[in-house]
């Protein structure tokens, strides 16, 4: 099955694999689902691997600023459109575990705005993989693929629906 949707807000579809960030910024950090963990690309470096077993509690994600944010969530300056976009960062917050640890992992933005209705779809897919205990799931590039083609045309507006269609997505997607 070849799904035509290959982006929910800053997670993307490049050569057959789900990266979040901008994959094309030679100066730009991303991060890889991989079948053996999320792997952290950055400039200059190996990156880091961060295995599947070891994500928890507290996945979240944070965009716009220039550090990583400690509130929730972001603001409208942040995924408006306007001559910040495509140097911004995005946050991948996570608790770690053996050892336990917080662990913040930077993405480079795209050059588009992202709907805040994707974010938070994304945000809470994550959220759903981790509490599942289920998170090594999104290695498999077909089934995220099929999830994001079933939330990215969606219009969520409470946290309820958000929730909702990611269990959904998550169903249909088995």
């Amino acid at each position: 099955m070849t799904d035509t949707i290959t982006s929910l807000g800053p997670l993307e579809r490049t050569d057959g694999r789900w990266v979040l960030g901008d994959v094309r910024r030679t100066d730009g950090f991303w991060a890889e689902f991989r079948e053996d963990g999320l792997h952290q690309h950055e400039p200059g470096t190996d990156g880091q691997l961060i295995p599947w077993s070891r994500i928890m509690l507290g996945v979240r994600l944070t965009l716009g600023t220039k550090y990583p944010y400690q509130g929730h969530g972001f603001g409208l300056s942040d995924i408006l459109p306007g001559p910040r976009k495509g140097r911004d960062s995005g946050y991948l917050h996570m608790t770690l575990r053996h050892p336990y640890e917080d662990r913040i992992l930077r993405f480079s933005c795209h050059p588009q705005s992202y709907r805040a209705t994707d974010v938070l779809l994304l945000e809470a897919l994550l959220t759903q993989a981790v509490q599942e205990q289920e998170v090594h799931r999104l290695a498999d590039a077909d089934r995220v693929g099929r999830m994001v083609a079933h939330l990215a045309p969606l219009r969520a507006r409470t946290t309820g629906a958000v929730r909702r269609a990611v269990t959904e997505a998550w169903q249909a997607a088995a």
